[in-house]
This record gives C-alpha cells, sequence and structure tokens, in this order.
C-alpha cells in the first residue's frame, strides 16, 4: 500500500497536479503553509517525479520477492529499504518542526505528511525484513543487563542534548546572548514566538532520555501500568530500529553541517570571525555529532545484551 499510494501520487505530479508537492527550500522557508509557490510549478524534479516512480518499482520488485522467496538477499534488501526510507525521512526534521507547528509556527505541512509517510514506509519494510528472516533461536527470558560501557554511553547521550542544546537555547529563549551576538539574538525572537522556543529547547532533551530505556528493565519488558502488555517482551526491533536510524541521522546532520561550514569558511563565504563569535551555534553541531556516536554506540550494546540465544551460541 505505501509504495502504491507513493508511487500513485508521484504520476499525478508528473501529470501536472500539484497536491501535496511542496517547492520550498529547507533552509529558508518563505510561505510555508502554501507550499512556496508549489502550483507555479511547472518542470517537476527528477527525484520528485521519475525518478522517485523508478525508485517505487525497485521497491515493489523487493517486496514480492521478500514475499515468495524468502531468503537471505531479500531479507538485506529490505533492511536497506528500511535504512534509505527513514534516513530520507530526517526524524530529527520532525522532532523540531511539530512540537513547532503545534505552538504556532507557520510549517510546510506537506514536507511534514510526506515525512512521516517516509518513515512510515521505512517502519514497514524494517517489519517486512522481520517477518521474512530466519528464526534464530528465543531470546533469553527476563532482563538482561547490558554492559557497563553501554550504561556510560548512555548517559552522554542523555546529558548532551541537555547541556548542548537545551542550556543555550533556553538562555536564548529569556533573553540572554551566550555564545551568540546580540543582531542574532534580536532574529530569534522576532522569527521565534516564546512558546515555539520552548518547545524547540524542551523536546531534545525530553526525547533524550529515551535512551535510558536501552539500559533498563523497561526497555526490555513493558511496565506493569502498561494495559495489554505488561510484562511482556518489548520486541527488540521496536528499540533498535528507532535508535539506530535517529543515530544514523543524528550523526549524518552533523557531519554534513560541519562540512558546510568547513567549506564555507575555506570559501571566505563565512568570516572565521563569524564562527568565533556565533561559537554557541558552531559548537550545536558538534553536539549533534557527538549525540549520535552516544546514541549508535548505546543501540549497540542493547543489541549485543538482547540478541536471541542461538545467536550468542554460534559466537
Amino acid at each position: 500500500m505505501f509504495v502504491a499510494a507513493e508511487v500513485t501520487l508521484r504520476a499525478y505530479w508528473i501529470a501536472g497536479g500539484r497536491w501535496g508537492y511542496t517547492a520550498c527550500d529547507r533552509t529558508d522557508l518563505v510561505d510555508p503553509t502554501g507550499g512556496c509557490g508549489a502550483t507555479r510549478v511547472e518542470t517537476l524534479p527528477f527525484w520528485a517525479g521519475w525518478g522517485a516512480v523508478g525508485v517505487g518499482a525497485v521497491l515493489a520488485v523487493l517486496v514480492v520477492c521478500a514475499v515468495r522467496f524468502p531468503g537471505r538477499y531479500p531479507v538485506a534488501g529490505s533492511w536497506a529499504a528500511a535504512v534509505l526510507l527513514l534516513v530520507l525521512a530526517f526524524p530529527l526534521h520532525l522532532l523540531f518542526e511539530i512540537p513547532a507547528a503545534l505552538a504556532g509556527r507557520p510549517s510546510d505541512w506537506r514536507d511534514l505528511g510526506a515525512r512521516l509517510a517516509l518513515a512510515t514506509g521505512g517502519i514497514l519494510f524494517a517489519g517486512l525484513a522481520n517477518a521474512c528472516a530466519p528464526r534464530r533461536g528465543a531470546r533469553a527470558a527476563g532482563f538482561q543487563p547490558v554492559p557497563r560501557w553501554t550504561r556510560r554511553w548512555a548517559y552522554v547521550a542523555v546529558a548532551l542534548p541537555v547541556v548542548g542544546w537545551a542550556l543555550p537555547h533556553g538562555l536564548w529563549v529569556l533573553g540572554v546572548p551566550f555564545g551568540i551576538p546580540q543582531r542574532q539574538l534580536a532574529d530569534i525572537h522576532r522569527n521565534l514566538s516564546t512558546w515555539t522556543g520552548v518547545a524547540i529547547t524542551l523536546v531534545p532533551p525530553l526525547a533524550g532520555l529515551l535512551v535510558l530505556g536501552l539500559t533498563q528493565r523497561w526497555g526490555q519488558q513493558f511496565p506493569r501500568w502498561v494495559p495489554g502488555l505488561r510484562g511482556r517482551p518489548v520486541p527488540r526491533l521496536l528499540a533498535v530500529v528507532p535508535a539506530g536510524v535517529v543515530a544514523l541521522t543524528l550523526v549524518t546532520y552533523g557531519v554534513l553541517s560541519v562540512a558546510v561550514l568547513v567549506r564555507q569558511v575555506l570559501a571566505g563565504d563565512t568570516p572565521l570571525s563569524e564562527v568565533r563569535e556565533g561559537w554557541a551555534v558552531t559548537g550545536t553541531l558538534l553536539v549533534f555529532l557527538c549525540w549520535g556516536v552516544a546514541l549508535g554506540v548505546t543501540t549497540t550494546g542493547y543489541a549485543v545484551a538482547t540478541r536471541p540465544r542461538a545467536a550468542v551460541d554460534e559466537v
């Protein structure tokens, strides 16, 4: 259904329709609620049209192969498709944009809807890969303690968004020019409402607390207060896949952002004095990178501790 819906929508765009299409530049949104003039776009970008249709055809073939001929390669392809779709969805964007939209900031609903659809498709392909994979034995019953190093990295993953994101953004919301020039602080207050700033400030550290589940009992067994699921094992992939995708997204965003900044400095487009003056913003890029690494290591520790018994015996 996901592949069919996406291909149908792209075919509609190719035919000239523009419902659900956005032309907004992600770095400079102009009229986001109207799709930035999407109805006036005459030539559809390749990857929004025929390129996406081609990818959809490949995904459709992959689904048929995974269902009719289950085996190592279709499963690997399904996992690759899941990772691709989830990375394209860029959950980090949703993490900030949805709270900002709920707080009243004008948002591009077409872009949010497309990202949510891609994230849903990634989850569906992950489920397909899991369903078609050969059974590898039962997971050990009860809580399996994670390695000590996993706990340490989890604490780092929780602390980074608090110290590196919530603290400076909270000061900016309060009007304190911490690590940024006064003019930049004025731009922030002019473009963001107080409630939007509060939402953007609080969401990352609150989401970061979920990392503790990768080291605690409630990350392997549903708590007693969860109706219908109390005491049951948490599906391993329910924790590993989202955490792994977010970690990969954070690392990708951090690496690309640092690379862009370095290129701008070397090209002379961004003076080094400006980087020093706004050191807190530059530091945020490194926070994302380190946060992704810490989350990735923690997820690896959780995966090692909860792997099926048969996989443990083979090592």
